[in-house]
């Protein structure tokens, strides 16, 4: 798995991998902040949770693709260093959603201590990787500051670091510009596929592309153990029982496919045409995979939701919502350039999709369940002959191709 691949380009490497099963599990937890409190608002909460953890596994895909390396013996202690405050995080993240942030907070300052060493640490880019360390100390000193706040400044902190974090970490460079001068956006567009100007700030596309891929299946993982967790409890003659075990294996099965068959292949594609820059990595990876990844989440709560004894109203909304957010999060139907009646046509599939949770009124929450795996699977089968079209396109105007997307 570590080294260089056959195809060229970095592989993850194995302690990447063993970081993130720790980190699953974090996320795990705030999928179960969902469970014990079905209501939207808690919904809203988790997604701002997920967001700072999030933004925690960023800072180590990125560090690992940039100048990780499997046999340096100091890159792969900082990761499994990184795997002790994040755990700590994990099982404080239920106290977050009851009002008590400070351990929660301070784990996170923790890991971005390391990740300000590791980045300080002696590179071949030495100015870059000192203005990422002291970003990472800045961001430090806000989680800090942070657990000895209360709402809504403590918030308030937290969404600053992060955004200071998307700016130093991925942002590239844009090159001199005249003062005052506004590009248009086809020049914006264009510049995503200009390379670097500083090589040891490219991303390499082989890695990251793999990076996220492998973290999408972890992620559908939660589904898959949600759904085995839960029919344990059902009698094996109950039909719902088979509705659940058929139906959401069935439906992650659907999200694998529209997400290996429409996103990976492209965003790879995309990103190696730009000779890996930060920018594009940006919006492709970073914050393009969040949607998706929170929508991920979204979906196992609701199916959990789904299966119990008295199944709340919110639950079937919370998989029809997760699912259409992961839809449109990995660009299952674009193509690029389109017609009208194709957009609306999108809109309507996701319009369609939301909607399904009203079968709640009339089926059982298992029912449910299986109706939204069978139009997944339908969803799933539109996306074969759509990225083999958006993978032509994509060779002759990557940059027209980007700018269409939805």
């Amino acid at each position: 798995m570590s080294g260089e691949s056959e195809a060229g380009g970095k592989r993850v490497g194995w302690v990447e991998l063993y970081f993130d099963l720790v980190f699953v599990f974090a996320v795990g937890q705030v999928a179960h902040g969902i469970v014990t409190d079905p209501h939207w608002p808690r919904a809203a909460a988790a997604l701002g949770l997920f967001m700072t953890l999030w933004w925690t596994w960023i800072g180590f895909a990125v560090l690992y693709n940039r100048r990780g390396d499997d046999k340096r013996t100091p890159d792969r202690l900082f990761v499994l260093a990184g795997t002790i405050p994040c755990a700590i995080a994990a099982t404080q993240a239920h106290h977050v959603f009851e009002g008590h942030p400070a351990v929660f907070a301070l784990a996170l300052a923790g890991v971005r201590l390391i990740l300000a060493i590791a980045h300080r640490w002696p590179a071949e880019d030495e100015v870059a990787q000192n203005r990422i360390g002291w970003g990472y100390a800045v961001s430090t000193l806000l989680f800090v500051a942070s657990a000895f706040a209360s709402p809504p400044w403590l918030y308030v902190l937290w969404g600053f670091a992060l955004l200071q974090e998307a700016g130093f970490l991925l942002l590239g460079d844009r090159g001199p510009r005249r003062r005052g001068e506004m590009p248009s956006r086809a020049t914006k567009w264009r510049e995503m596929f200009t390379p670097p100007r500083q090589p040891h700030q490219a991303l390499d596309p082989a890695h990251l592309s793999e990076r996220f891929g492998l973290f999408i299946i972890l992620l559908l993982g939660e589904l898959v153990i949600t759904v085995g967790g839960a029919v344990l409890e059902r009698p094996s003659d109950d039909a719902g029982y088979w509705l659940v075990v058929v139906g959401g294996l069935v439906l992650a099965g659907a999200l694998w496919w529209i997400y290996f068959t429409s996103a990976a292949e492209i965003y790879e594609r995309l990103l190696g045409l730009s000779g890996g820059n930060p920018t594009l990595a940006y919006s492709l990876y970073a914050g393009g995979h969040l949607p998706p990844a929170f929508a991920l989440l979204l979906i196992a709560a609701g199916v959990n939701l789904s299966v119990q004894e008295h199944a709340p109203s919110d639950a079937a909304w919370f998989i029809t919502a997760g699912l259409a957010i992961y839809l449109v999060g990995t660009r299952a139907f674009s193509t690029g350039p389109t017609r009208w009646y194709l957009g609306l046509a999108r809109i309507a599939v996701l319009v369609a999709t939301v909607c399904l949770a009203f079968l709640d009124s009339v089926l059982p929450a298992p029912g449910v369940v299986a109706v939204i795996a069978v139009w997944a699977v339908g969803v799933a089968a539109m996306t074969s002959p759509v990225r083999h079209k958006a993978l032509a396109l994509i060779g002759d105007s990557p940059a027209e191709f980007l700018r269409r997307l939805p």
